[in-house]
């Protein structure tokens, strides 16, 4: 049977508050109120409205679900002078994930529909892979595999194969999905100091401004040192700068590695390419780490090639045209392998193998406050950490820091 509300509830109130339940887990750990409780009866509520309710709400969901998870994105184009866009740029997150979770509107059939958003676990438009459905599990009783997301979704739509006290049967099947995590691996014999900084990306890369973040930098190394920590970390970006156009600032850090390990985020340019990397600086030697993975539109443009050029140049100023390495780098660190992760990288399974049980991140989160971005990545993080039994170490501008399990 199926329900039938008023045509103002149908496409206003309930797709608002599907989306709300289905993003609720994001807003509960921003604000310091997660519950696994609260999560779990969240999730369900919301993947249990997708499945069964009529077909416009669900479109209309999608729509409210991409804003409520991706509306900070825009906030990134104002630094491109682009600040008319941030709206723009919201709104069409919002249709795209509309399109998105929309693809299960083409049927009123609740396990057609599990079948449907079962495959979009798989599949991430534009190569952007923060919507990931099983997510909303991450701090709940249930588990996030894809075999427990799977089971969830049939438990909930063969509620539609009952009536009346019966329908609750199939419910009995998530305890199945109960989560159960390993324990985390041990932390490292390695004292570790993660520095954050909150730099406002109006000032990070004013040239008035760089004096001040070098010795700001500087001085947190200096207390590391003084503190006797082993290795000391600071965010992705931290000296905004072409480190290897700047010899002076090199061999400052060269000769401190001398008495601690120092990995910082900063640019490299080399044959005419740009790089986002991080410096290893150790026992007075350099290591530079190439990122792998570009955040889209970013860093680089996920369009055709004939396309790509154009927008770069007349949207992005030449802003997104970064290039990679072609495979991660790992660090050992008094005899512990670390593997070298940069803000979206930390974010991709691709970076998480079997043989990596500790990982070092640096992040600039700047781009995006105030916003629930570092909330999001944080639990992104998570996500990937928890499944590959790798423990995270993140260094942030702009919030996220810390060891993340």
């Amino acid at each position: 049977m199926k329900y039938r509300f008023n045509p103002i509830i149908e496409l206003l109130l309930l797709p608002l508050v599907i989306a709300f339940f289905f993003s609720a887990f994001i807003y509960w750990e921003h604000f310091g109120l997660t519950s696994a409780a609260l999560n779990t009866l969240s999730a369900l509520i919301a993947l249990y409205g997708l499945l069964h309710a009529p077909k416009k709400t669900v479109l209309i969901s999608g729509f409210w679900i991409g804003l409520l998870w991706c509306y900070w994105i825009g906030f990134s184009f104002q630094y491109y002078g682009l600040g008319w866009a941030v709206g723009l740029v919201a709104l069409g997150f919002g249709i795209v994930y509309s399109l998105y979770y929309g693809t299960m509107a083409l049927s009123s059939n609740p396990f057609v529909r599990a079948v449907i958003l079962f495959g979009l676990t798989f599949f991430w438009p534009m190569d952007f892979n923060w919507m990931q459905p099983e997510l909303i599990f991450v701090e709940s009783y249930l588990g996030f595999a894809k075999w427990q997301f799977a089971l969830i979704l049939f438990a909930l739509a063969a509620t539609a194969s009952f009536s009346g006290f019966k329908k609750g049967l199939p419910l009995l099947l998530l305890f199945g999905a109960v989560q159960t995590l390993p324990p985390a691996p041990p932390l490292p014999d390695v004292k570790i100091k993660l520095i954050s900084t909150d730099i406002s990306q109006d000032f990070k890369w004013q040239g008035e401004r760089l004096g001040q973040t070098i010795q700001e930098n500087f001085n947190a190394i200096d207390d590391a040192i003084a503190q006797g920590y082993d290795l000391v970390v600071l965010p992705e970006a931290a000296f905004p700068l072409y480190m290897n156009h700047h010899d002076n600032i090199a061999e400052a850090l060269t000769e401190r590695s001398r008495y601690i390990t120092i990995l910082t985020g900063t640019l490299h340019e080399e044959n005419g390419l740009n790089y986002n990397v991080s410096y290893l600086f150790q026992e007075g030697k350099i290591t530079v780490a190439k990122k792998t993975i570009l955040v889209p539109f970013g860093e680089y443009i996920p369009l055709p090639k004939f396309l790509r050029g154009w927008v770069n140049r007349a949207i992005f100023g030449g802003g997104s045209d970064f290039v990679t390495a072609e495979n991660p780098t790992d660090f050992r660190i008094d005899g512990v392998k670390f593997r070298n992760a940069i803000c979206y990288e930390g974010t991709r399974k691709e970076l998480y193998t079997p043989e990596v049980r500790y990982m070092i991140a640096i992040s600039n989160n700047g781009w995006f406050k105030p916003s629930i971005e570092p909330t999001l990545q944080k639990l992104l993080i998570r996500f990937y950490a928890r499944q590959n039994n790798t423990v995270v170490f993140h260094a942030a501008n702009g919030g996220g820091s810390g060891v993340i399990y």
